[in-house]
C-alpha cells in the first residue's frame, strides 16, 4: 500500500510503491520495529521531502545520504534537524557558505522547511535509519526508490538546479539531463568543506539560473522559528 503523500508524487511513483522491492522494504522495516529497534525519522516523516515539495514546484534538488541517526534530529529533509536541536557540523558549514556567498547571517536553528516549501527538494538517498547506526538501511531498497524520484525530476518540463555535494550525490544524479544546471563540489562536512565547498557560490549560481529561466530566486534566508514543525502525512507502514 502506498503512503498518503502529495497526490502528484503518489501518481508519479505508484509503480514504485507497487513493486516487489518496496514490499520487501516494508517487510524489513516492520521486522525491525517488531524487534524493538528505533527507526528515524518517524514513519509519518519518511516522505516529508516529497510532501513539502510537489514535482511541479521543484526548482532545486539537494541530495543527502541517509537521515541523522540521533534521537530527535531527523524529520525527513536532508541536512535539516527539528526545532530545538543543535545545528549539525555540515549544516554549520552550509550556513558559512551562505554568509560568504549571499551575505545571509546564519540562523540559530537547523530547520530547513522554509527552503522545502519554496521548491528545494531536500532528498536523502536512503529515507530511514536505525538509531545510532549510520547507513544501517543502506541496500534495502530506498536507493531504487529515490533513483525514481530523481528520474521524475529530470523529466520535468522546467529546468532545475541540482546541487551535488560530494561523490555520493554526484553519482546519484550522474544521468541528469544537461538542460538542468548541475553544480558540483565536495561535501560540506568539516572533513572536506575546505577542499572546494567553501567558495563554490552554489546559492547565488542557483538563483541566477532560476531567474534567467523565469523560475524566480530562492529566499535562502531562514526565518526565526515561531512555531513547531507541522507533522508529515505519509508513512509506508
Amino acid at each position: 500500500m502506498a503512503p498518503a503523500l502529495h497526490p502528484d508524487w503518489l501518481a508519479a511513483l505508484q509503480p514504485e510503491f507497487d513493486s516487489p522491492y518496496m514490499a520487501q522494504l516494508r517487510d524489513f522495516l516492520v521486522a525491525e520495529k517488531a524487534a524493538g529497534k528505533r527507526i528515524f525519522p518517524r514513519g509519518r516523516d519518511w516522505f516529508r521531502a516529497l510532501d513539502l515539495t510537489p514535482p511541479e514546484q521543484v526548482r532545486v534538488v539537494i541530495l543527502g545520504q541517509d537521515p541523522y541517526h540521533g534521537a530527535g534530529q531527523a524529520h525527513g529533509l536532508c541536512f535539516s534537524v527539528q526545532p530545538g536541536v543543535k545545528v549539525p557540523p555540515s549544516l554549520v558549514n552550509i550556513y558559512k557558505e551562505l554568509k560568504s556567498d549571499l551575505g545571509i547571517d546564519p540562523p540559530d536553528h537547523g530547520f530547513l522547511e522554509h527552503w522545502a516549501r519554496q521548491g528545494v527538494l531536500l532528498l536523502n538517498n536512503v529515507l530511514t535509519v536505525e538509531m545510532g547506526q549510520a547507513a544501517s538501511h543502506k541496500g534495502r531498497g530506498w536507493e531504487r526508490f529515490t533513483d525514481a524520484v530523481i528520474a521524475q525530476v529530470n523529466a520535468l518540463a522546467d529546468p532545475v538546479v541540482f546541487m551535488l555535494w560530494g561523490s555520493h550525490a554526484q553519482k546519484k544524479a550522474a544521468s541528469v539531463d544537461p538542460r538542468h544546471l548541475v553544480l558540483k563540489s565536495v561535501h560540506p562536512s568539516p572533513l572536506s568543506a575546505h577542499g572546494g565547498f567553501f567558495g563554490s557560490r552554489h546559492f547565488s549560481k542557483a538563483n541566477a539560473f532560476l531567474e534567467k529561466h523565469g523560475r524566480g530566486a530562492i529566499d535562502w534566508a531562514l526565518p526565526p522559528l515561531d512555531a513547531a514543525a507541522a507533522p508529515g502525512r505519509g508513512a509506508l507502514l
